[in-house]
């Protein structure tokens, strides 16, 4: 009985200098042993912005009457596994699937307790829609050019910066000093995704290499592309999202944009955006019409040409080729992707749009699943 006793104060003891330990830490790393690895209720842990629709200007999708009967590819499976697609699809994490042909849905199908009305996080998908901001913004003259150098709009950052261009930022190229790890609570990725003030983490920022000797990607190039449409447009991120894409293109929905506190407000641009599985659709099927949606061109179609083109030899950890915030591929297919494997791919030759949301990657490559996919629809 005694030595329960002493086993549970000594229990006691350490939970209780954990905790005073953790009142010294910093706020952002108190948050992420709180909250932990990413996980799909994040967008309900952050504050956030609005991203409004209107409801009156809704781009309406056709849709079959019955969800197309897939097959899983025999490459993605032991062939003695009878598995229906759907088993398969949700054993693999999936909470959404949607497949498009033309403007067409052809299956949509969603699990657990997420349906079609449910708004998702789709974290780093959300670069390709600061890319795509980023392509307006230069088409409205706000932006001179991809070629502009950051500090033109970044004043706070040294003169050691004058050298990255806009550019930079979008291939992943900028040679800024940046730790992307997610495991280390220490690292700089937990620091400004779980970070309160992220233009006060900007002001430290330091480059490491020449810019464009190699691919890096790092979040915080998206964040600095974000900071550059907002200061060029004097207009939120949200705001010009809303303006720009969301109410053009039809989106059924609202939406949200998280943010880093209600203090500060500044829109974590290398994620969180979180909408309704349609609107993601939608948004691929602007770039499958070379950015012509809901009778008006939304995305400039050179700035669609020039985002879905392989431009150098950057190359992401799964080897697939990465240009302006989006992943090309060889046959000419592009896709955003997000960490839990959120994924909006676009399959012009097929005329194909697939959004996957999910609450983790579910050990697979969805995009080369999609690939695979597309050979069993006529």
């Amino acid at each position: 009985m005694k030595s329960k006793r002493k086993l549970f104060y000594k229990v006691l003891f350490i939970l209780l200098v954990l905790f005073i330990l953790g009142l010294f830490l910093p706020k952002y790393v108190q948050r992420y042993f709180y909250w932990n690895f990413a996980d799909i209720y994040d967008s309900e842990k952050f504050p956030k912005v609005e991203i409004k629709n209107d409801p009156n200007n809704v781009s309406l999708l056709a849709k079959r009457p019955a969800n197309f009967e897939f097959v899983v590819p025999e490459k993605f499976y032991d062939r003695n596994e009878n598995l229906t697609f759907e088993t398969f699809i949700e054993d693999h994490d999936a909470v959404a699937l949607l497949v498009l042909k033309r403007d067409t849905i052809i299956y949509e199908n969603y699990f657990d307790e997420f349906n079609e009305t449910y708004n998702l996080p789709s974290f780093s998908v959300s670069k390709s829609f600061v890319s795509a901001l980023t392509g307006i913004a230069i088409d409205e003259g706000y932006i001179y050019s991809t070629k502009q150098s950051i500090t033109f709009f970044l004043k706070e950052l040294g003169s050691e910066f004058n050298a990255v261009s806009i550019e930079d930022l979008l291939n992943m190229r900028s040679g800024i000093e940046f730790n992307e790890g997610y495991t280390n609570p220490f690292a700089d990725m937990p620091k400004y995704y779980y970070g309160t003030d992220l233009l006060k983490y900007v002001k430290d920022l330091k480059v490491e290499d020449a810019p464009d000797l190699h691919y890096n990607y790092i979040s915080v190039n998206t964040l600095l592309l974000g900071q550059i449409i907002e200061r060029a447009t004097n207009t939120k991120l949200n705001n010009y999202l809303e303006k720009k894409i969301w109410i053009p293109a039809g989106m059924e929905s609202e939406a949200s944009w998280n943010v880093d506190s209600e203090e500060h407000e500044t829109i974590k641009a290398f994620c969180c955006i979180n909408a309704v599985a349609r609107d993601f659709a939608r948004f691929g099927l602007i770039y499958l019409h070379d950015g012509y949606w809901n009778n008006r061109q939304i995305v400039p179609a050179e700035w669609v040409k020039r985002s879905t083109s392989i431009i150098n030899d950057s190359r992401d950890s799964q080897n697939y080729p990465y240009t302006y915030q989006w992943r090309v591929l060889e046959n000419g297919a592009f896709f955003a992707k997000g960490i839990l494997g959120q994924y909006i791919l676009v399959y012009p030759e097929k005329e194909l749009v697939f959004v996957r949301l999910g609450k983790s990657v579910g050990d697979l490559d969805w995009a080369d699943l999609f690939i695979s996919l597309s050979d069993q629809i006529n």
